[in-house]
């Protein structure tokens, strides 16, 4: 078991059978997917993250496959086919996995400088004349625009809510082309002038800057979100408690002082620009829960096709769920106040 290899898998190619987590003493070694978004390429991601997964299957006992899929609706159906049974996700795509895909918010990670958050951005070539999102807005007819994944937090729902939905605009209309792509695509795309302004998340820009800081110098940002929770990992809530226990207790103390191999964990995490993993839940997804019904909201009373009854009652409908919300968000707050 120590000399196990790390294997990647193909979505539609790698099928695992109930029996892996029967939790039966003695029986064959079980197998976990590991999924990862491939919002860079699949060859540097596998190299950053390969030295933590073989550590995650010398500690637990299990076989650790990598798994990458090409965009986020991708491993949302690998995890509700039972594909994936532990992934990294955004926010927005946790926040699915979650509603259909039988996951649960288990941890999130801890980035080098201890934050428990990263940011959008809003990104234009450095000799771009734009220097804000309301130069954006004011020139968008005469523009291209890079939006991200539809299922990105940080690429698609942070800026469509603080840079489009609060300036009441949607951006499919007020762009000369637009288009779709993962977080490195876009900051290619304006680092050699392809398009004219587009999303990234700050820790694509920061990956960038370690890897090919040419590219990196030719991208000004114009626009930073407020912080978003970090990325949270989610396993699907189905798999054995002893699985479970194993998988969280890996990751609570990896990286952490007094363990022996500190010093290796130390290095492999800040490859990963982290400092350590921390336990979470589902209430993280809380904020990006109020920012989709806001979207929805918008949307609701744009719509000039649906009856005035129609729409009031849809319009209640959401502001029941977003005070719902919102009482629980105050709760969580006033119980880290106490």
């Amino acid at each position: 078991m120590a000399n196990k290899q790390i294997r990647s898998v193909i979505l539609g190619a790698a099928i695992f059978s109930a029996s892996l987590f029967s939790g039966i003493s003695g029986a064959a070694p079980r197998e976990i997917n590991v999924g990862f978004i491939s919002s860079e390429s699949s060859q540097s991601l596998r190299a950053r993250w390969e030295p933590f997964l073989k550590d995650m299957e010398k500690d637990t006992g299990f076989r650790i496959n990598a798994f990458f899929a090409s965009d986020y609706a991708g491993m949302i159906m690998g995890m509700q086919y039972g594909k994936v049974q532990v992934a990294l996700y955004g926010n927005e795509s946790a926040m699915e996995a979650v509603d259909r895909a039988e996951g649960e918010v288990f941890a999130q990670v801890v980035d080098a400088a201890g934050n428990g958050g990263y940011y959008s951005h809003l990104i234009v070539h450095k000799d771009s004349p734009l220097n804000s999102e309301k130069d954006m807005l004011a020139q968008a007819g005469n523009l291209s625009f890079g939006n991200g994944d539809p299922n990105s937090t940080s690429g698609f729902l942070v800026p469509g809510y603080y840079v489009f939905a609060q300036n009441h605009v949607d951006p499919k209309s007020i762009f000369k082309r637009i288009l779709n792509a993962s977080h490195e695509t876009n900051a290619f795309s304006i680092a050699n002038k392809q398009i004219d302004v587009a999303t990234c998340s700050s820790v694509t820009l920061e990956h960038l800057g370690e890897r090919q800081p040419e590219k990196r110098a030719q991208i000004k940002i114009i626009w930073t979100s407020p912080l978003i929770p970090s990325s949270p990992f989610v396993w699907r809530k189905d798999l054995p408690d002893d699985v479970k226990g194993k998988i969280m207790n890996f990751f609570l103390n990896y990286g952490q002082k007094g363990r022996p191999e500190f010093e290796h964990e130390k290095t492999v995490l800040e490859a990963l620009q982290y400092t350590k993993f921390r336990a979470s839940n589902n209430d993280q997804l809380l904020p990006i829960r109020q920012l989709n019904l806001f979207k929805e909201r918008s949307s609701i009373e744009r719509d000039g096709h649906i009856s005035s009854a129609e729409k009031q009652a849809r319009l209640n409908g959401i502001d029941d769920k977003l005070a719902a919300l919102n009482a629980r968000v105050e709760e969580l707050n006033r119980t880290k106040r106490q």
